[in-house]
């Protein structure tokens, strides 16, 4: 039976992974192709967790326990199972971390960014969501990095391959285009 190949897109907040899934998605529109964005499945209930340095609260989103682990899995099996996907991105800063969703991914790109280039983007990013400059830096600072280091960092030793999130070069991007082109050209072959 046909199945998706199956992408993981891992690296911290702000490293490009929505921006790699998009362009990988328009780029190859000719195929049926699916993103699932774990950002979607964060649990209604989350930990609260106290910053280290300014002992404010925060509602926990950067950590593992926050994330419907098995909601992820479930719809992952369902489209992997529909032999109508060709491609399926899996898009997360956490998604390295849990091994049930690593042994569902074909192939694991992790995108390696500069810690001060995410939270540009991250303030650029949040702000369009109402969010002031002061609070993002704060909650970068007080939270985030730490976090980062902590739970996503080390995942990207799981990544088949290490993208520059920093580069604006299309050198990287059309090797990967390429490739994932063979690689889709090869499956079609086999059924």
């Amino acid at each position: 039976m046909k199945k998706p190949l199956v992408i993981g897109i891992s690296g911290g907040s702000g490293s490009g992974k929505t921006t790699w899934s998009q362009y990988l998605l328009e780029h190859f529109s000719h195929y049926k192709v699916r993103i699932i964005h774990s950002d979607r499945y964060f649990k209604k209930l989350r930990p609260v967790t106290r910053a280290p340095f300014s002992n404010k609260d925060y509602d926990d989103f950067n950590q593992p326990e926050s994330v419907d682990v098995e909601r992820l899995i479930s719809d992952m099996d369902t489209t992997i199972s529909d032999h109508e996907c060709d491609l399926l991105i899996v898009e997360g800063f956490l998604i390295f971390h849990f091994e049930v969703v690593r042994e569902r991914l074909t192939y694991k790109f992790y995108i390696d960014c500069e810690s001060d280039e995410r939270l540009v983007r991250r303030i650029a990013r949040d702000s369009k969501d109402g969010h002031n400059m002061n609070e993002i830096v704060a909650e970068y600072l007080d939270l985030v990095r730490h976090s980062h280091d902590k739970y996503v960092e080390p995942t990207k030793w799981y990544a088949d391959l290490i993208i520059n999130g920093t580069s604006s070069e299309n050198k990287g991007r059309q090797m990967i285009v390429d490739w994932i082109q063979q690689e889709l050209t090869f499956r079609e072959s086999r059924f």
